[in-house]
């Protein structure tokens, strides 16, 4: 489900808008801290991205993630709920909370904002009866383009079953330059998943993809 620019709402009357687009990550995000975001708008807008889904494949989705995280944000996490308990009953929706000690948690910024987003929309999430991903992994820089294979060793310590790893595989072409700032590490983490070093890795953490 999309709420940020530079992409352009389904409904015609949602705000806030900047320049007939969503608001930014940053702006929105701005905006749900401050309370200034109407759930019921937020809530109209993705039921019509569901039923655009349903359309076009055919069926409810499995699975409903929030682009750029924005499904965490205050104003809409309570918007996304009510969607998929209404649209997609059976789906699981995604949070972004992890299960480390408070010392590593704290070294990573950008994680630790997920956190503290994620503790209430599992709450909710909880109260609506939708399932979740029990722990998260695969926030960092990318701006810094480190080396994925050394941060996929990261995520996997520790990662309990049923744990989710977020990754961005792709190639990089004019329109992705034009869309999103995450270009040639989409390439880097495409080159590990797909090489031989990442099955490896699976097995000696005894972990199985599903």
């Amino acid at each position: 489900m999309t709420l940020t620019a530079p992409f352009r709402p389904l409904t015609m009357h949602f705000k806030p808008l900047d320049g007939g687009m969503f608001l930014s990550f940053a702006k929105l995000l701005r905006a749900g801290l401050l309370r200034r975001l109407d759930p019921e708008i937020i809530r109209a807008e993705l039921m019509v991205q569901l039923a655009a889904f349903g359309e076009l494949f055919g069926r409810a989705p499995d699975f409903v993630d929030g682009h750029q995280h924005a499904q965490l944000f205050p104003g809409v996490r309570e918007a996304l709920l009510a969607a998929v308990k209404d649209a997609a009953p059976n789906a699981w929706v995604r949070q972004g909370g992890r299960l480390q000690p408070l010392a590593r948690r704290l070294g990573a910024p950008k994680a630790l904002v997920l956190d503290i987003l994620s503790a209430q929309f599992r709450t909710r999430a909880l109260r609506a009866g939708l399932a979740f991903n029990p722990a998260f992994a695969g926030a960092y820089d990318f701006s810094r383009q480190p080396d994925f294979g050394s941060l996929m060793r990261q995520f996997l310590d520790g990662l309990p079953d049923g744990g989710l790893i977020m990754c961005h595989p792709g190639f990089v072409d004019e329109t992705l330059v034009s869309l999103d700032r995450l270009t040639v590490q989409r390439e880097n983490e495409h080159a590990f998943l797909g090489g031989e070093d990442f099955p490896r890795l699976l097995a000696a953490n005894k972990v199985t993809l599903a």
